[in-house]
């Protein structure tokens, strides 16, 4: 089976057509994680899993979304009670928000502490800003028993990033980038199998052979066949780890 750990369905970008992606989704026999990046997207994840078999959520506010909007504690707590949202997030750091940086602290933070008091994993956005969320991630979670403490979404940071995340029982997710570049063979030559996602990220960075195109989650097959060949294990092998790694994170029951 296929598991796709990161996907937006709930953004504009499929109103148009969200039924027949929906479909081509069921006829795969996928499971699907719809991100929330704030209080509206969150909500529209949250109501996905109220409406189909095999689709379950993340709930949070992205860093670039803190100038728009508070972070409501309430509001997530609320979402979270709900039996298929399965993670807090998308939430981290990012060096190219508007937002300062100081303040993208504090509301991660904020989230760290909300995860690890619902006992739910973390989907962590990072960009350029690696060591600054291993430094946060450490001060709550170095000392701790908790184990399986979330993901680090569309991973792109070094393998001493990665031994780090490791330490800290995070996973890393790939997206279709490592489809046409080569830049992450090497890192996940060195990662366990045990601790490898994939991820569309729809309906952004298509891999090949739709790159260019909007992303959707069936697509999630070219990033395991990716992984599968860099691992020198086959497509199946891949896809069922893979699956069983995201099973084991979001707490899955088989």
């Amino acid at each position: 089976m296929l598991f796709d750990t990161h996907s937006h369905l709930q953004f504009p970008e499929f109103d148009k057509d969200r039924e027949e992606v929906i479909s081509r989704i069921k006829k795969e026999g996928m499971i699907c994680i719809n991100v929330g990046t704030n209080q509206e997207s969150s909500q529209g994840a949250a109501e996905l899993t109220e409406k189909y078999e095999g689709f379950f959520a993340g709930v949070g506010l992205h860093p670039i979304d803190i100038n728009r909007e508070k972070f409501n504690e309430g509001f997530y707590e609320k979402l979270i009670n709900l039996p298929k949202v399965l993670a807090i997030g998308e939430c981290g750091l990012d060096e190219k928000a508007t937002s300062s940086k100081e303040k993208q602290k504090e509301i991660f933070s904020e989230q760290i502490k909300l995860a690890i008091q619902s006992d739910k994993p973390l989907i962590i956005h990072c960009r350029e800003a690696h060591n600054e969320v291993i430094n946060i991630l450490e001060s709550y979670f170095l000392k701790s028993e908790s184990q399986n403490n979330g993901v680090i979404h569309f991973f792109s940071g070094t393998i001493e990033n990665a031994e780090k995340y490791l330490n800290l029982d995070f996973y890393l997710s790939f997206s279709g980038i490592i489809t046409y570049s080569n830049q992450y063979d090497e890192l996940i030559k060195f990662l366990p199998l045990n601790r490898i996602l994939a991820e569309t990220d729809s309906p952004f960075a298509a891999p090949l052979p739709y790159r260019g195109q909007r992303n959707e989650p069936i697509y999630v097959k070219e990033i395991v066949k990716k992984l599968a060949e860099i691992k020198n294990i086959s497509f199946e092998q891949m896809s069922e780890i893979t699956f069983e790694n995201a099973r084991k994170l979001f707490k899955i029951k088989a």
